[in-house]
């Protein structure tokens, strides 16, 4: 259900009668606040219906026009966030996630990289399965109403329903070598203040889905952004518990019973982890300096004894450079550091049986 406030210019309207479009805000205010009212109870109805599209059909007067709606993403646990004013992603009910184009040369650069990466016949099929689909660019309104390029991706969490989702950025150095000194002095201040530089990793935000009752426990954002080691170790267990809320003081800390289904198994975080590193420990095309890997399972499935559907993504590209034949050290340490949690927490849970936790870093 889209709940909150429809970002101006974010609606697209097209008349059934004719090809133009219409502009929601030349309608009357007060047609279009009714629609929208009664918009969640018509959308509940069409997803039961057979062969739903998501599309939604409004009547202004006796217009009968077509709305595709786009909205702020449910999921989202890093990152710009739109909001009022503010410029940030959104999504549609197709699966496509609109990631505004910044308008320095990051948003030119990460063009770049998803263009040369989509066509770089040297990347192995299988680890394409670790990046967003590329659809390509487009100009289009953002959430602050006016006219934005943004780059078109898939949008990574749509097939899932109540997904937990954790953003961890790393390396220990998240400026590419040709940044600006102020920039330099802008991401070491947030290295040195979290854990990039002392594990070359640190988590940037998480939410871990509970039940229905009790929704998501998703911690502060400058909590996570400022954590220590220790906290660090906290965070990955509270990831893959059924109780991630608990307080460990009290004796009642993160139970981690779904660390052997998410974290553990063939087709866990781990076993994809240690696939990433492989292809990194060869790879010498590109350098990702400042990237996140996405986390992501559904803990409905896991809380019933199923598979987790747990999967790892790389996000963020912004500055990309060429490897020039060196071995991404940065990115590759980061990652090692990574699997060393996340093996120690299979290891403490005695879930993990195939290296019984512990892995060749």
């Amino acid at each position: 259900m889209f709940l909150k406030p429809l970002p101006t210019g974010s609606t697209r309207i097209r008349c059934c009668c004719s090809s133009k479009s219409v502009d929601p805000l030349s309608q009357s205010q007060k047609n279009l606040s009714s629609d929208l009212e009664y918009y969640g109870c018509i959308k509940q109805k069409l997803r039961r219906t057979q062969g739903y599209k998501p599309r939604l059909v409004f009547n202004f007067s006796t217009v009968l026009v077509i709305i595709d709606m786009l909205k702020t993403p449910d999921h989202q646990v890093a990152g710009h966030e739109a909001g009022l004013g503010k410029l940030g992603p959104l999504i549609d009910d197709s699966g496509r996630f609109y990631k505004p184009l910044q308008s320095d040369k990051r948003g030119s650069e990460e063009v770049a990289f998803y263009e040369s990466f989509s066509s770089n016949t040297n990347i192995p099929e299988h680890i394409r399965k670790f990046f967003p689909i590329y659809y390509g660019t487009k100009i289009m309104k953002g959430s602050t109403g006016s006219d934005h390029p943004h780059i078109v991706l898939q949008d990574l969490t749509s097939a899932r329903l109540n997904p937990s989702v954790m953003d961890i950025k790393i390396g220990s150095r998240t400026w590419a070598p040709e940044a600006s000194e102020a920039y330099i002095a802008k991401c070491l201040k947030k290295d040195r203040e979290s854990t990039s530089t002392s594990l070359g990793f640190r988590i940037s935000g998480l939410k871990v889905y509970i039940c229905d009752e009790s929704g998501f426990y998703k911690p502060d954002r400058n909590y996570v952004r400022k954590t220590g080691p220790d906290d660090v170790r906290l965070l990955l267990r509270n990831f893959v518990s059924s109780n991630p809320s608990s307080d460990s003081e009290t004796g009642l800390g993160p139970d981690c019973s779904l660390a052997s289904s998410v974290y553990g198994g063939p087709n866990g975080i781990l076993a994809q982890l240690l696939e990433l590193k492989t292809w990194f420990e060869d790879q010498t095309i590109y350098h990702f300096y400042a990237c996140s890997l996405l986390f992501m399972f559904d803990n409905g499935l896991a809380l019933k004894g199923g598979g987790s559907n747990a999967e790892v993504k790389l996000i963020d590209f912004a500055h990309v450079t060429d490897g020039n034949g060196v071995i991404d050290h940065n990115f590759l340490g980061g990652l090692c550091s990574l699997i060393k949690f996340i093996s120690d927490i299979l290891a403490e849970t005695n879930d993990y049986t195939g290296t019984n936790g512990q892995v060749e870093l």
